[in-house]
């Protein structure tokens, strides 16, 4: 899996996460829409280019202080050309960039990284915008869609610099995920899921869409959206598909006649109802050496209040033992319209919340000192056990 030089490096991704409009062109780092004074004291958009160095896809420290500019030729707030400027004379780039004129400002020892290089030039262009139009500025926060035909996501993660947490946000950079049982629970952790660097994301789930399940489920589908009562997964992908590319829907339940199709996931949670195919899908889990969290609620209206406990059971190859006494397998497998069935959508949110938190545990996003595979959220008392270290 390829990643974009933006995305992996933090000088640029932090300029994107401040608002600059940045791409990637014939080579050279562009920075778009950044407002300069013209000859006759008018405010135009230009765009600064440097040369982009790159090594594994990762920008280098700049190989020179110099700096282009196309757009036209940019002076100050009387409409005098720039002391900066060092060279007028076009250069072609690309068929829709052409350079005007360069800029030299060299500090005593260079520029240390892109950001600093650029925010430099832009200070020293803007600031004459500014002393015209106060309001003009080169952070646009326009959407930048990933140029990326092999990215998981349709437009870059400048959460992951904006935090400065792209190294761990690598971590995750796994191949396929499986979600089985997209009701409350397991559509809220696709939700969380849909934002990490995942490449396939799986959804199972033979169900349909109902208005009960709007909700205990991230969102708001409109009525047409209900009356067309779609498949579970096929909403769900329609839905997070607008972020991430790489979601597939699978609209049928996981059971001993399917279990071939979670052969090669890097991970499953498990959000379905108990059931006798649970147990079938554990074994086979177990036997692939998959590592898997079982979701489960347990909830009971007592004198008109709800009480009871949140689980999340997780398994890997080096801890499978207690599965089997903390994972219930009571029950059909499916939802019983005639007998209760109480979810939440906080607790569902939270449910799938503790379960992700353990998958990114487990893969080295979080810090994970206790190891524990057993935890339980009590509702009354808001208390966390965690247990089976």
């Amino acid at each position: 899996m390829s990643a974009s030089p933006i995305n992996l490096s933090p000088d640029l991704g932090r300029l994107v996460a401040e608002g600059f409009e940045l791409e990637i062109v014939a080579g050279h780092l562009v920075i778009r829409n950044v407002p300069f004074v013209d000859g006759t004291r008018q405010i135009r958009r230009g765009a600064l280019i440097s040369e982009l160095k790159l090594a594994g896809n990762v920008a280098q420290r700049p190989a020179t202080h110099v700096i282009m500019f196309a757009g036209g030729i940019a002076c100050d707030k009387n409409g005098r050309e720039l002391v900066q400027i060092n060279q007028k004379q076009r250069q072609i780039i690309d068929k829709d960039l052409t350079v005007e004129c360069t800029f030299s400002s060299k500090p005593p020892d260079g520029y240390a990284n892109y950001y600093e290089k650029v925010t430099v030039y832009v200070a020293m262009i803007v600031s004459e915008a500014q002393a015209i139009d106060p309001n003009a500025r080169a952070e646009t926060w326009r959407v930048i869609a990933s140029d990326n035909p092999d990215a998981v996501f349709n437009y870059i993660d400048n959460a992951s610099s904006r935090a400065g947490i792209t190294a761990a946000t690598r971590r995750l950079q796994l191949s396929h995920i499986a979600i089985v049982g997209l009701g409350g629970t397991g559509s809220y952790v696709l939700d969380l899921i849909a934002k990490t660097p995942v490449r396939k994301l799986h959804l199972f789930d033979g169900d349909k869409y109902g208005q009960h399940n709007a909700f205990r489920s991230p969102g708001a589908p409109s009525i047409d959206e209900l009356r067309a009562i779609p498949y579970k997964v096929d909403y769900w992908k329609g839905i997070y598909s607008r972020i991430h590319r790489g979601i597939e829907a699978h609209p049928f339940h996981i059971d001993a006649a399917s279990i071939e199709h979670l052969r090669g996931m890097d991970f499953v949670f498990l959000c379905a109802d108990a059931g006798s195919a649970k147990l079938a899908i554990i074994e086979q889990l177990e036997a692939l050496g998959t590592p898997f969290a079982d979701t489960g609620m347990g909830l009971d209206l007592v004198d008109e209040q709800i009480q009871g406990v949140l689980t999340v059971t997780t398994s890997t190859k080096d801890r499978r033992d207690h599965v089997r006494r903390r994972v219930s397998f009571d029950g059909d497998g499916h939802e019983n319209l005639y007998t209760r069935n109480i979810q939440v959508a906080d607790l569902n949110a939270l449910n799938a919340a503790l379960a992700v938190v353990r998958f990114k545990k487990h893969f080295g996003f979080y810090t994970d000192f206790g190891h524990e595979y057993f935890t339980a959220y009590t509702v009354d008392g808001n208390a966390i056990a965690n247990e089976e270290r």
